[in-house]
């Protein structure tokens, strides 16, 4: 298979930061890819690009050989491209069941779908289906703030799902996630795989990556050190250098 997604030269700079510089790499068709880097190296930036939230100073981002990078969230998101964010972006005074109406009424503008989130059955139907797959049924009802930090990201999954993407980026799924969920969550990804998803998942837990991971990119200062399978990046000196000498910059954008 080619890659699904091509992101070739990509450069964005807010100032005198160079966030990206000159990033090249692709995401193959039905793999689960991951991207890596020490904090502000540009990963968050990166996901920002592709999926449409910043425009890039220079390169460009294809999804099928057709350029995305200089379209609007809603047209990517329309293209095929799902996005969970670092933090979980969810309607907390909402129930979880309706969360996800919220979801399967999205082209429909984010007021009039709170509005009509009653949905019909076979939109209900279908949200149901989804909160059982991620495991979460149970909690239809319960006020989504009422949820833990791992159910948290399950339900965003879950909310994603809804479009039925054909790539799916996860923005630090595992981050603050108990180990039950985070097996549980894995299995999903892995399941969602198999089935034909193709994800690009951003994360510091290194033995989640490199047990979910068939290629892994890693990313330093903006610029990509290597893309290799998980062995090569783990043994590759650069990424050891970046990672035991990296500066504790603040995250970029998030």
């Amino acid at each position: 298979m080619g890659s699904l997604i091509e992101i070739e030269g990509v450069s964005k700079a807010y100032g005198g930061l160079r966030a990206l510089d000159q990033a090249t790499f692709g995401v193959e068709e039905g793999s689960i890819a991951g991207l890596i880097g020490p904090n502000g190296s540009g990963k968050t930036t990166l996901f920002n690009v592709v999926t449409g939230y910043e425009r890039p100073d220079a390169g460009e981002v294809r999804l099928r050989g057709e350029p995305i990078h200089l379209l609007r969230p809603d047209e990517v998101f329309a293209r095929g491209v799902g996005r969970t964010f670092q933090l979980t972006r969810i309607f907390g005074r909402l129930s979880v069941l309706e969360n996800m109406l919220v979801a399967t009424q999205r082209h429909e503008g984010w007021l009039r779908s709170v509005v009509r989130r009653a949905g019909s059955q076979a939109e209900r139907d279908r949200a149901r289906d989804l909160l059982e797959f991620v495991g979460i049924a149970q909690l239809e009802t319960h006020p989504a703030a009422s949820l833990s930090y791992g159910q948290r990201r399950l339900l965003e999954l879950a909310y994603v799902l809804v479009a039925d993407p054909q790539v799916i980026l996860l923005d630090e799924p595992a981050g603050g996630v108990n180990p039950s969920l985070l097996n549980h969550l894995a299995d999903r990804i892995r399941e969602l795989n198999d089935a034909g998803k193709t994800f690009l998942i951003v994360e510091h837990d290194m033995g989640f990556v490199m047990d979910l991971c068939a290629r892994i990119t890693v990313l330093d200062q903006g610029r990509v050190l290597i893309t290799g399978s998980p062995v090569e990046v783990r043994n590759d000196p650069a990424v050891l250098d970046a990672y035991l000498g990296g500066a504790d910059d603040e995250e970029d954008a998030a």
